[in-house]
């Protein structure tokens, strides 16, 4: 795996003001959430609507904030202006090279503006198939992702509540992604994954996946499965994978692992989401 740092919470949503029983109240439409049981549950995400629109406020939420912990480039904002519905039936996340709401970052005024939803308090699943298809950007300094976080964050704290990276991609690598878990004693840059080589992973949609059981994940693009993890290779520690995730869906600009933008990186770039479908 790349010497990177993990995709750590900042805490840009109150996570540790959720309770248990926020986690198990069914969100509205066919989107329904695991319980202690662990009850079968669904997600089907189409991102249908109007060109322009918001996200479904009642499946996502939208982070705002900077990043220190990776040292990001970008403030994540709210609205529409970084993420919206395309009326094609895509949600179309756009990194751009601005400051419009004079927002302070940790490096100082920041460069860059973005999105980050998360399905915290709305949806969470443990177990079952859960995939995106997506259009990946371009260009160094891009990082893309589509992951997981255990829904004991709050409590819990990183990395014991356990971190699922079903997709991340670094600008400098077009034709790689990779496919990591995160818990305790194997996190940040001891994150325990595998790459995956094929196409320009920008040039058109693919399909990211893992199929999760108590025992087993397993990582696939475009149904290719190419990496499975299981207990024994956390080297005793905790597997940290065996309670309900949320869902999260991001696009930074810089930091450490991927590193700053440069003079041939293009603004705006997008991460173009087709659908997220979650299956028990």
């Amino acid at each position: 795996m790349s010497p990177k740092l993990s995709r750590r919470w900042r805490v840009l949503v109150p996570l540790a003001a959720l309770t248990a029983t926020a986690l198990l109240v069914a969100p509205p439409g066919n989107a329904s959430v695991s319980g202690t049981s662990q009850a079968a549950a669904v997600f089907t995400e189409d991102f249908d609507g109007p060109a322009g629109s918001a996200v479904d406020g009642g499946r996502w939420t939208m982070e705002t904030g900077d990043n220190v912990n990776n040292h990001e480039r970008e403030y994540y904002t709210s609205g529409t202006g970084n993420a919206a519905l395309d009326g094609a039936g895509n949600l179309v996340i756009t990194a751009k090279q601005e400051n419009p709401g004079n927002f302070g970052c940790w490096y100082g005024p920041c460069t860059h503006t973005s999105a980050r939803i998360n399905t915290s308090g709305k949806f969470t699943q443990a177990y079952g198939h859960v995939e995106a298809r997506m259009k990946l950007p371009r260009g160094q300094g891009m990082w893309p992702a589509f992951w997981m976080l255990g829904d004991d964050i709050g409590s819990n704290g990183w990395p014991n509540c356990g971190e699922i990276d079903i997709m991340e991609n670094v600008g400098f690598e077009p034709n790689t992604v990779h496919g990591t878990i995160h818990g305790p004693g194997y996190s940040g840059a001891g994150g325990i994954g595998a790459p995956y080589s094929g196409p320009n992973f920008s040039d058109d949609f693919h399909t990211y996946a893992i199929d999760w059981a108590p025992d087993r994940i397993s990582w696939s693009v475009d149904g290719n499965v190419y990496q499975t993890r299981t207990p024994a290779d956390v080297n005793g520690n905790h597997w940290a994978f065996d309670h309900p995730f949320f869902v999260i869906l991001n696009l930074a600009v810089g930091g450490d692992w991927p590193g700053d933008p440069n003079g041939d990186t293009q603004f705006p770039q997008q991460l173009i989401v087709d659908y997220v479908h979650v299956t028990a």
